[in-house]
């Protein structure tokens, strides 16, 4: 591994809402089953929390404020992001540095921390030079609010310009089978300056999953029926033929797809961020990480969907 960060993170995205869309504020995992989630993650041995301010409106960070100050759980390490706005204004948005200073009061307060392990970029503001976002997160982790900072959602040349200005310790981007956009320009990179890369969306909002088949409805609920933006050019022939065969490569070494697909992302990078709506769909993550993957096995998965 790279960097002090690395495994399996909890991703608490939709911990009383969908992401960071005010139209499902109040929406998504409600705030008994994200305890039972939280719970069954951190039995098993995920003491990493991934969550950003405008989760759910601000419920995400409540949420884990107030399942730690019951569990006192010891040894949490906790990542949150800021960008984007926590009510749902218009021009509540960005990453200048009054307003990053202002925005992880707030997740301070409402995690119950003096500091967070990890604050992201959650998304690049054009309206701010990058230069002025890094110097805001230097001076937060040199007064000890942040333990250090990390960017999500960034291209191969703002990394690049990032690492003139600081170091970040972290990069978060979508990856999986699916999406390997990174491959190329983000992955080597990180590993050249030794920037630990700890991608979400490892099961690509669930098409790798195996719930979304040829010729049939969305299931009600799902991101598909929700938030499909990101993944509608996925609703193809090629696509289906490949995750039918990534189902026989599951089937021949005794697991399932989700389970198969997550621990080939943990082979590729230091670790992953899964994203679990029920306690139930947090056991392929758990089976993935005992699921060793010989380096011919990583391509011969990889080539599926090349």
């Amino acid at each position: 591994m790279t960097s002090a960060f690395s495994g399996v993170a909890l991703g608490c995205g939709n911990f009383g809402g969908i992401g960071s869309a005010p139209a499902f504020f109040g929406k998504g995992i409600p705030r008994d089953e994200a305890f039972r989630i939280m719970d069954k993650a951190w039995a098993n041995g995920i003491t990493w929390f991934d969550t950003a301010d405008a989760y759910g409106g601000g419920a995400s960070e409540s949420w884990i404020g107030d399942w730690r100050a019951e569990r006192r759980p010891d040894g949490l390490t906790l990542t949150t992001k800021v960008f984007h706005s926590t009510n749902g204004a218009p021009g509540d948005v960005g990453l200048a540095p009054d307003r990053i200073r202002r925005q992880l009061e707030r997740s301070l307060e409402r995690l119950g921390v003096d500091r967070v392990d990890l604050y992201l970029a959650h998304e690049p503001d054009p309206e701010t030079p990058l230069a002025d976002t890094i110097g805001a997160f230097e001076r937060l982790r040199d007064e000890g609010l942040i333990g250090a900072w990390g960017l999500s959602n960034y291209d191969a040349a703002a990394v690049e310009e990032a690492l003139r200005h600081g170091r970040p310790a972290l990069v978060q981007n979508a990856y999986s089978l699916l999406d390997r956009s990174d491959d190329e320009t983000v992955l080597p990179l990180c590993r050249e300056h030794g920037i630990a890369y700890v991608p979400y969306g490892p099961l690509a909002g669930g098409w790798l999953t195996g719930k979304y088949r040829r010729g049939e409805p969305y299931p009600a609920g799902s991101r598909m029926t929700q938030r499909p933006e990101s993944y509608e050019h996925l609703a193809n022939g090629r696509v289906f033929d490949a995750l039918d065969r990534l189902g026989q490569e599951a089937a021949a070494r005794g697991v399932d797809r989700p389970t198969l697909a997550f621990a080939w992302v943990l082979t590729r990078a230091d670790g992953a961020v899964c994203g679990p709506n029920t306690v139930a769909q947090l056991e392929p993550v758990l089976a993935a990480r005992h699921l060793a993957l010989a380096a011919d096995e990583v391509e011969r998965l990889g080539a599926l969907f090349a």
